[in-house]
């Protein structure tokens, strides 16, 4: 397979929904996950784990606790309406794709769960007393950061996908039902799921994409102030 560029596999790595059932080499599987590992993490903690599901069973009772989940944020998107910068046409096409993989989820031939094992505080007395008496804004920011320790990873991934000529995406519905997901998947108690990406030879072509102007979301120096016309795409 021709290799691409790096920005062509950024501005062409769309969310690819429908894949086909054919089986993924475990060749490509190892790439995408070797890719994943190169990505930073906190501390340089590398306190990742990546489930590979590909188990018909398993892809199919995953794709159970997908579709229920995926049945309530169906109501939030309802209610929530088109995104102003998306044309009718533009969101059908989001939602016709959400649906089919509401649906067809655990018809994909390999399930990524991309995970992190949590790093547990120091206890407040091992820290000096500046530090621990501000214990529980730092309890709130490590919770709040958890996250950025696994996400470039699943954009390397993404990324991956793309210049090996296979589809994903990144989705989060079956958090809300996490406790069934730890059962299913048999977590320890520190270990904590942030996506499942269904991984296939996709049916649709990658790319172009569609995003709003670098203008429209970046401000200079402060919140407000425009960013200087004519920089950037």
């Amino acid at each position: 397979m021709a290799e691409i560029g790096l920005f062509e596999a950024m501005y062409s790595a769309r969310a690819l929904r429908r894949l086909k059932p054919d089986p993924i080499p475990e060749e490509l599987i190892n790439k995408l996950l070797d890719a994943a590992i190169r990505a930073p993490s906190g501390g340089n903690a590398q306190n990742w784990i990546f489930i590979v599901v590909r188990e018909a069973a398993q892809r199919q009772r995953l794709g159970a606790i997908y579709r229920k989940a995926s049945d309530e944020v169906a109501e939030i998107y309802a209610a929530r309406g088109r995104p102003a910068h998306m044309t009718e046409a533009q969101y059908k096409r989001l939602m016709d794709g959400g649906s089919h993989l509401w649906d067809h989820l655990g018809d994909a031939p390999v399930l990524l769960v991309p995970c992190l094992r949590k790093r547990d505080m120091p206890a407040i007395d091992a820290l000096p007393p500046q530090v621990a008496a501000r214990y529980d804004v730092h309890l709130a920011y490590q919770q709040r950061i958890f996250g950025a320790s696994i996400y470039p990873a699943i954009q390397n991934i993404i990324l991956t996908c793309r210049a090996l000529g296979l589809g994903t995406t990144i989705t989060t519905n079956h958090i809300l039902y996490e406790a069934e997901v730890r059962l299913a998947l048999g977590f320890p108690d520190d270990v904590f799921s942030f996506a499942l990406m269904p991984i296939g030879f996709p049916l649709d072509q990658p790319g172009p994409l569609s995003r709003r102007p670098v203008a429209d979301v970046t401000f200079s120096e402060r919140w407000g102030q425009a960013w200087p016309a004519g920089i950037g795409p």
